[in-house]
């Protein structure tokens, strides 16, 4: 199965649908609760919870998730609303089954969406076929999921982010770069764009002078590794903090609470945020592994802030 372990727990919502095409005998007796095997429409709704649950035992690579709400609903097709279910120019009637879960977990819902939708449709099949020769099941689809970080709300341009890294080894070639070359890979993967990337000792005038030159030059996102523990030259909080405007407490927290869940030494970091005019600035630690799991932890969504800084609101 695919390793999750990387993904923040955030909340996710998937909306599927399938329809059961049938005689207009059939509608009229399922109106009038006239199916000899009852009321076929809460019947099959139980059945659409009971699949649902059952999704990661059916699909081999589907993680379990908790499914925290799910809803059905139901609606006949008429002449009135056909074209907006089915793409057939001829009328047939039948039964428009709608299914919208939500759950607050690492993976999406759309999976389990499908298969209650199905199930639902499997089960009015069931129910309605020695009383229908002409049942069909047809449109089964997945109509939206939110939710995650494929969700495409965070941004509505393509950022542009810097890379800076504060090691004197480093600077000195005495250490090879690979937490920012890590920053720039991770960044990338959500299409930003790398405008600059820098190494500079750990020194206060040299962080600042550089954070300032990108400031300058409006890249929407600095992003610096290194200096941000206990150690005796470790100075990138000290020299990012007095050039803030604005603190963003929320993303160090972000970044410490999804570390802490990985490992106890997340706690040992002095990490600060915020924004410069219309920048943000972001300090990460020096280690491969702190980098990847602040990043995991924050991004896409921290790409919304450049939005907010242009008077966007939420």
């Amino acid at each position: 199965m695919r390793d999750i372990t990387n993904k923040s727990t955030t909340l996710r919502t998937a909306k599927a649908q399938a329809i059961v095409l049938c005689d207009a005998a059939t509608i009229e007796l399922i109106r009038e609760k006239k199916i000899p095997k009852g009321d076929v429409l809460e019947y099959a709704r139980a059945a659409g919870y009971l699949g649902a649950k059952q999704t990661p035992n059916l699909i081999p690579h589907c993680h379990p998730v908790r499914i925290d709400s799910f809803q059905f609903d139901f609606e006949f097709l008429t002449k009135e609303n056909y074209k907006q279910f089915v793409s057939e120019k001829s009328f047939r009637s039948g039964i428009v089954i709608t299914g919208e879960a939500k759950c607050v977990d690492r993976t999406g819902i759309e999976m389990e969406a499908l298969t209650g939708v199905s199930i639902v449709a499997l089960t009015l099949y069931d129910t309605l076929k020695p009383l229908d020769s002409h049942l069909e099941i047809s449109g089964i689809r997945l109509l939206e999921k939110t939710g995650g970080k494929s969700d495409k709300k965070y941004f509505t341009e393509t950022p542009t982010c810097a890379v800076l890294v504060c090691s004197d080894f480093t600077h000195q070639g005495k250490r090879k770069d690979e937490s920012g070359k890590l920053a720039q890979q991770l960044l990338e993967q959500y299409q930003a764009k790398i405008v600059d990337y820098k190494i500079v000792p750990d020194k206060k005038a040299a962080i600042q002078k550089q954070i300032r030159a990108w400031v300058k030059k409006d890249v929407h996102f600095i992003f610096t590794t290194g200096g941000t523990g206990f150690g005796p030259h470790d100075c990138t909080v000290e020299a990012v903090k007095p050039l803030l405007d604005t603190e963003a407490d929320g993303v160090v927290e972000a970044m410490r609470a999804y570390g802490q869940q990985r490992t106890p030494f997340a706690m040992m970091s002095r990490a600060i945020a915020g924004t410069i005019k219309q920048t943000t600035v972001v300090t990460l630690p020096g280690s491969v592994n702190g980098v990847r799991e602040c990043l995991n932890a924050i991004l896409p969504a921290v790409f919304h802030a450049r939005a907010i800084l242009l008077g966007g609101g939420h």
